[in-house]
């Protein structure tokens, strides 16, 4: 399988009333959440850019880009994303490991009766890992590794089956870019989208295509 960018529109577009409510009041409760301090132990988690985002989602919906509306934010934080995806009429679920932000983010939702589900567990399925490469993280990948046995079937996350997820979205470090591309090849079906913030306002996606073509 291979991946091909779609192009996306350069600037913003401003959300609608509903949508830019919520940015302002999850913003607020980030704002008030490491102005107290209370974030010393996260200090890797920067959010993006929502209104971008939003543009961005509004695009590939508008264009019919996705083949469903399944939504996955890698690494949600406060679930901004996730929260914008589920007042545009998607199926979010944010995934993060760090217990506090998770119930940050649950209240949130909960707070603004958004169904949006926050899963408290790594972006990584269950045999995959993480490593140092050369000039960034690489992917060890169980089920392309010597150690394949120890995945059975296809990659699964702990309530949620990453195959029935039509859009990922992420804003990965630098360090991360490579290896979420290859996450996303190894756990998203041909015709899902990847939605990637590469900061200082730009956004990038690519489409999950069928190696056949290849």
């Amino acid at each position: 399988m291979s991946l091909e960018e779609i192009s996306l529109p350069t600037e913003s577009t401003p959300p609608p009333p509903e949508i830019e409510s919520f940015i302002v009041e999850a913003n607020r409760r980030a704002d008030e959440f490491y102005n107290a301090g209370l974030g010393l132990r996260y200090p890797r988690y920067i959010q993006s850019d929502p209104n971008l985002f939003h543009s961005a989602l509004v695009f590939l919906q508008n264009e019919k880009r996705l083949q469903g509306n399944v939504f996955c934010e890698w690494g949600s934080g406060f679930g901004i994303a996730s929260g914008i995806a589920s007042l545009a009429g998607m199926k979010a679920y944010g995934i993060e490991i760090e217990e506090e932000l998770v119930s940050r983010a649950t209240g949130l939702m909960n707070d603004l009766n958004l169904s949006v589900e926050i899963l408290n567990i790594s972006y990584l399925p269950d045999g995959f890992e993480e490593s140092e490469g050369h000039g960034g993280k690489d992917l060890i990948n169980p089920i392309s590794s010597t150690y394949q046995e120890t995945c059975v079937g296809s990659p699964q996350y702990d309530g949620l089956d990453p195959e029935e997820v039509d859009l990922f979205y992420v804003y990965p470090w630098p360090d991360q870019e490579e290896m979420m591309f290859d996450l996303f090849e190894a756990v998203a079906t041909p015709g899902a989208v990847l939605l990637m913030y590469l900061g200082d306002g730009e956004m990038a996606a690519f489409t999950h295509a069928d190696g056949e073509d290849d």
